[in-house]
């Protein structure tokens, strides 16, 4: 299985978490997975700016050179995108939020019913399925926990895809890759 972690770890002194994902990596590696970790504190992602120039004008591709391009291209050809990142005032940190949002030139602004609401078409035959690998603040509670799953689920849908799990970097990492091997 060919599998993107987008690390939305925007603090390098928070080593423990990107150790967790580099250790991930490895025993996948291990299981003959492809694994990649795009660190998006090392790239360079503008906003997106709503103009939908990534629709109409560049279609598939935000007209914004910058390091979103290679993001969308690693998430649509993977069969697994892991969202990761610390809780930050009880949701992922901007930095992935921001590169979550600049996948949107992986679908197509026409909209469909689908389960009594509208959704985007899809640009591509295939999405990835997607999860959530998060790190809990010490005031964390299950109700944070609960908001950023159910906004990542939602998120899912919109992209032709389901988000497979949530599970914490203090969870053992057999078990993330037990839910991984499941998929």
């Amino acid at each position: 299985m060919k599998i993107t972690i987008l690390n939305g770890n925007p603090d390098d002194n928070n080593a423990g978490f990107d150790q967790y994902l580099l250790s991930l990596s490895d025993q996948l590696k291990n299981q003959k997975h492809n694994v990649q970790i795009l660190d998006l504190r090392n790239m360079i992602i503008g906003y997106c700016m709503g103009c939908f120039d990534c629709w109409v004008k560049t279609p598939g591709l935000c007209i914004v050179k910058d390091d979103s391009h290679r993001v969308c291209e690693e998430s649509i050809n993977s069969d697994l995108v892991i969202f990761a990142s610390p809780l930050i005032m009880g949701f992922t940190s901007a930095l992935l939020k921001k590169a979550n949002d600049k996948l949107i030139p992986l679908i197509l602004y026409h909209v469909e019913l689908v389960g009594n609401e509208y959704h985007h078409w899809a640009r591509y035959d295939k999405y990835p399925f997607t999860g959530l690998l998060i790190s809990k603040e010490k005031d964390t509670d299950d109700e944070d926990v609960q908001i950023t799953s159910e906004i990542y689920r939602r998120d899912a849908i919109n992209f032709k895809t389901s988000l497979r799990f949530t599970r914490f970097i203090e969870d053992p990492i057999e078990e993330v890759i037990h839910e991984i091997n499941n998929i």
